[in-house]
């Protein structure tokens, strides 16, 4: 799937696959706060069981009453080739190598106290973190991601001027605040590269 297929299941630009996609997401994680992975792996499983072997008693009922000889209703299915290249995945790993190693680097800078700023403004964002993981379990963070991954793009789509303004509001009032602590703080200015 290409970029351009998830911005356009995330635009809602056909509402059909969007909605299925959305449906089904939410569905699944809303069934994962009920039920273990495990069950909810195996309900699935059985449902699309369900659904295949009905399929193929009812084409078999069908060919023997017509007596036709179709053959087997997934034969296309059965024949085609479901592997996964070898290119693929190098290509895939070799992404995530790099986003780990960049992650790496930024932890080390981080912990390490490469630059006193960054370092506390990480440690208010673990902090504001704990909080959050008081409030809400990881399940319901996905729900939520899941559910603004769907309507933001859309929201600020409609409204991208009204937004934009907005956000560059709050982002003026952050960086005058932060340059504020930085200068009243002593120790806390910027290395000069």
């Amino acid at each position: 799937m290409d970029s351009r297929a998830v911005v356009d299941l995330l635009y809602w630009r056909d509402i059909k696959k969007s909605g299925a996609v959305f449906g089904a997401s939410l569905f699944l994680l809303l069934s994962l706060t009920v039920f273990s992975i495990v069950s909810v792996s195996a309900y699935i499983a059985l449902g699309l069981l369900s659904v295949t072997i009905s399929f193929r008693i009812y084409k078999g009922v069908l060919q023997a009453i017509q007596k036709s000889d179709e053959g087997h209703p997934f034969k296309s299915y059965l024949e085609s080739n479901v592997a996964v290249s070898e290119d693929l995945v190098q290509k895939y790993c070799n992404v995530a190598l790099g986003h780990i190693n960049c992650t790496l680097k930024e932890l080390r800078r981080l912990f390490l106290v490469e630059d006193l700023v960054d370092s506390l403004k990480f440690a208010v964002l673990m902090w504001v973190f704990t909080y959050i993981g008081a409030l809400f379990n990881g399940l319901t963070l996905l729900i939520l991601a899941l559910i603004s991954l769907f309507s933001i793009p859309v929201i600020y789509e409609r409204h991208q001027t009204q937004v934009d303004h907005y956000l560059a509001l709050i982002s003026k009032n952050v960086k005058s605040t932060t340059d504020l602590i930085v200068s009243k703080v002593p120790g806390l200015k910027r290395k000069t590269e």
